[in-house]
């Protein structure tokens, strides 16, 4: 068992919320400048008025150049970056670590997120850390290990995990879990969307780029990077799911599987379903599918003894003798996430997500395997597993076998 904990609380969020208590500058630095990246660092910017950007990694300089643009058009006065804080390659992480910022901010392909956030706790960064917080069983481990030194270390970690910063989600996830649906018997969510990532094929392949260079281009088509669409997309709905259950420890789980659409050479799934079993035959089904042209929808199902939680695109409703619909305004649950890092590093008070974005990794990860494999897996066989997806070290001009696409009852449990 991780830990079993409540739910966050949810941060209402709103820009500098200390911003009397201290204008000392905040230095902060963002490795992986990709959308999302760019996107986390600007709400870091909105988040505290002495919050400043003062060093960006990546392994493209046209990310970066794009980067600082787009920054400039939110803060420009405090975007800092000077050239030589801008760091390239796969060891520009620690550079940046080492360049003097106060907090670090991972937005990389999340395979190398267990080794970027070990490499910040130790030297002594607060951290933004997006989900998933890795791609395979012994890097979450390693999270764990981690997220109890942060503790030790009284830094802040926040998680990507947005939706337990989001009063949306938030209000109606509390009143289930003080009883308003009655006890919770089921949950069903459903992730059906297209392709994050379409995998060209080999023939547009640059020549002489190398197999690294290659994957990192198309890192969400490859499991080692991305953990496969399950772990890195619809751990949301699967984070949800540990929310309701207060981050207890399934007993198994079962999936199905497969790869419907033409891989090009990734050798992720573009659909899962998988039923986890919880104490007391509580079931929580979570059905995730990424292919073009097929109906979409993104919504959780959550069936009680007394009523029923829905969250959809609509207003979130509890229906039963507790019957009740959300009407206040909904919170930026992604700006909340950065609202809730600066005001604890301004109050001296640190937030540690550790252990529950860890468990909610490992469940995806959990299911991912049964899917894999075919074969219902424990919470203990899962644990213990020793496959390793990601290479110790890593070269950007290194040759890099890709794995087939696993195929349910050959792949075999390691």
């Amino acid at each position: 068992m991780l830990k079993a904990g409540g739910a966050l609380a949810v941060q209402s969020g709103f820009p500098a919320i200390l911003r009397a208590q201290s204008a000392r500058p905040i230095k902060f630095g963002l490795v992986g400048c990709g959308g999302r990246g760019t996107g986390a660092a600007g709400q870091a910017l909105r988040a505290d008025d002495y919050a400043e950007v003062t060093a960006l990694a990546d392994v493209s300089q046209q990310r970066i150049d794009s980067c600082i643009a787009r920054l400039k058009r939110v803060a420009e006065p405090r975007v800092k970056v000077a050239a030589e804080n801008q760091f390239l390659g796969l060891d520009a992480f620690q550079k940046l670590i080492n360049s003097g910022v106060d907090v670090v901010l991972l937005a990389t392909p999340p395979g190398f997120r267990p080794q970027h956030l070990r490499a910040c706790i130790d030297a002594g960064k607060h951290v933004f850390c997006e989900k998933p917080v890795a791609t395979d069983v012994p890097g979450v481990r390693s999270v764990l290990e981690t997220a109890a030194l942060a503790k030790q270390k009284n830094l802040s970690l926040v998680s990507g995990f947005c939706w337990r910063y989001s009063n949306y989600a938030g209000e109606p996830v509390k009143r289930v879990l003080d009883g308003a649906i009655g006890d919770v018997q089921a949950y069903y969510a459903t992730y059906y969307t297209g392709p994050v990532r379409p995998m060209p094929p080999a023939t547009q392949r640059p020549a002489g780029m190398s197999d690294v260079e290659w994957q990192i281009s198309n890192w969400y088509n490859f499991a080692w990077l991305s953990g496969d669409g399950l772990v890195e997309q619809a751990v949301h709905s699967v984070d949800k799911v540990g929310w309701v259950m207060r981050d207890a420890d399934p007993v198994s789980c079962v999936a199905v599987g497969g790869r419907q659409i033409p891989a090009h050479g990734g050798n992720i799934f573009d659909h899962v379903e998988v039923n986890y079993l919880f104490a007391n035959g509580v079931r929580a089904f979570v059905v995730h599918r990424q292919i073009p042209y097929c109906y979409n929808e993104n919504c959780d199902f959550v069936l009680g003894t007394k009523g029923q939680l829905t969250i959809r695109g609509t207003a979130p409703v509890i229906t039963g003798p507790n019957a009740w619909t959300f009407e206040g305004q909904r919170n930026d649950m992604y700006q909340a996430e950065h609202d809730a890092l600066f005001a604890s590093i301004r109050k001296g008070q640190p937030i540690n997500d550790g252990v529950w974005m860890a468990h909610s990794t490992m469940l995806a990860i959990m299911g991912r395997t049964a899917a894999y494999t075919g074969q219902q897996i424990t919470w203990e066989q899962a644990m213990s597993s020793q496959e390793k997806l990601v290479p110790d070290s890593i070269g950007w001009n290194d040759k890099l076998e890709v794995p087939p696409t696993p195929l349910p009852g050959q792949k075999k449990f390691a």
